[in-house]
């Protein structure tokens, strides 16, 4: 039997990781994303969120970060030879559950419908850049094309 592949991914279109870490790491037919946020490659462009001189938070559209969140991950699926229809399981971060978790779910059911993916939500006090929402998912490579009914 042959080995499965162990490989080290990195998006060209995805923002650059703000730490020691890929993109994704393949191990066989898995897929693991670090966690995805929604700033922009080459930039200091964070969508839906204003700063301060001090870069902290003034303001933010919860909606308009999470759309750039998905942009993002489906960016590092398609660059690692995955896709959005190959997610199995979704971990979310919010850092205000009361006031975003509504909008984001709405998001989410349109986005992810027929995806049946699992998720988990949780609340954080904070994320490493001044941003509300980041997401870590986890893909089968080629599962959306061998779905069952």
């Amino acid at each position: 039997m042959a080995l499965s592949p162990n490989l080290i991914l990195n998006s060209e279109r995805a923002p650059e990781p703000v730490g020691a870490y890929p993109h994704a790491r393949r191990i066989g037919d898995m897929l693991f994303l670090s966690g995805v946020g929604p700033r922009e490659r080459g930039t200091s462009i964070i969508p839906g969120v204003t700063l301060d001189a001090d870069r902290q938070i003034l303001d933010y559209d919860i909606e308009e970060q999470t759309l750039s969140v998905f942009r993002n991950i489906r960016y590092i699926l398609e660059d690692a030879g995955s896709c959005w229809e190959d997610i199995v399981d979704v971990t979310v971060f919010l850092t205000n559950m009361r006031d975003d978790f509504p909008r984001f779910n709405a998001l989410y059911k349109e986005h992810f419908a027929g995806i049946h993916a699992c998720r988990t939500t949780i609340e954080i006090n904070a994320l490493p850049t001044p941003i509300a929402v980041e997401l870590k998912v986890l893909a089968i490579m080629g599962s959306s094309q061998t779905k069952q009914g």
